[in-house]
């Protein structure tokens, strides 16, 4: 397997880091871009031995931190949570749109993919969905774990936002008190339409698309899977029982679980069948 880092300056002066994975030998012909979601980083927990898997079924596999995710100089770290502040939601679809073109003028990859799929986790399951509406081009979609909508804070925090200007979240991990400010309301509340994942998700219809849930979700409901299926009936759905939002996977990484290698499998399935198709035999 082949690791290699990448940078790419934004507009605004920040950058966005990731690394591709590519199988050795000839570069291949299919890529999966994949999306990190809220307190969240491409090195977290299961994200790189998810790659891993990905990169030995054949494709080149690029994940990436979003600019403003608070990640600083420590690639495992939240030192930087002014950045966290000041991310929002258009941001982050933006800058999934950015890499899949990257990915497609073969920026990124070893050579331009002639397949590209979209992997996105959480919060970042929900942009995936925006951002394969938005692009038109993307020829496989999963989620894992994916919000159904960006609208998860009550009527009375969002008083409270606008008043201070900020609210706080809590890593429950770390223990850190992760800044929001104001702008990520603004954002959402202007572009709601934009953002409105399950009007996203019944405009998908032509992608294939395999929604990965754990029954037992307690950061995102598999209530959420479900609202996504009946806006997209044509989406395939894996929901995995006993399985939580990471499907039992921790940071740092450990070992995989079986709710985790579950979803890898089915994950690699459908990446297969539609990324990588069996040639066609030559009509009679």
């Amino acid at each position: 397997m082949i690791e290699r880092p990448f940078s790419i300056d934004l507009p605004d002066g920040a950058m966005l880091h990731g690394e591709v994975r590519s199988p050795e030998g000839d570069p291949p012909s299919s890529a999966v871009v994949v999306v990190h979601g809220f307190k969240g980083f491409k090195d977290w927990g299961f994200f790189p031995h998810l790659c891993e898997c990905l990169t030995r079924d054949g494709h080149a596999v690029v994940s990436f931190n979003f600019s403003l995710n608070g990640i600083g100089e420590d690639p495992t770290a939240f030192t930087d949570l002014e950045a966290f502040g000041r991310n929002t939601l258009c941001r982050e679809v933006e800058e999934i749109l950015r890499i899949l073109h990257e990915v497609r003028d073969g920026g990124i990859t070893p050579l331009p993919p002639t397949r590209v799929g979209l992997l996105g986790h959480s919060r970042g399951g929900g942009g995936a969905i925006v951002a394969a509406r938005d692009d038109g081009m993307v020829d496989a979609l999963v989620t894992w774990a994916a919000v159904a909508t960006f609208d998860r804070f009550t009527p009375e925090v969002k008083e409270e936002w606008r008043r201070e200007g900020r609210i706080y979240v809590e890593n429950a991990r770390t223990g850190q008190q992760m800044p929001l400010d104001v702008g990520l309301l603004v954002d959402f509340e202007a572009n709601r339409e934009r953002l409105d994942i399950e009007a996203a998700a019944g405009a998908v219809t032509g992608v294939p698309w395999l929604i990965v849930h754990g029954e037992d979700d307690r950061s995102v409901s598999v209530a959420d899977a479900r609202r996504l299926a009946r806006a997209n009936p044509r989406a395939a759905v894996e929901l995995i029982p006993g399985a939580g939002h990471t499907f039992e996977a921790v940071h740092p990484f450990e070992r995989p679980t079986p709710a985790l290698g579950r979803a890898i499998r089915v994950t690699g399935e459908h990446l297969l069948r539609y990324l990588c198709p069996e040639p066609r035999a030559p009509d009679d």
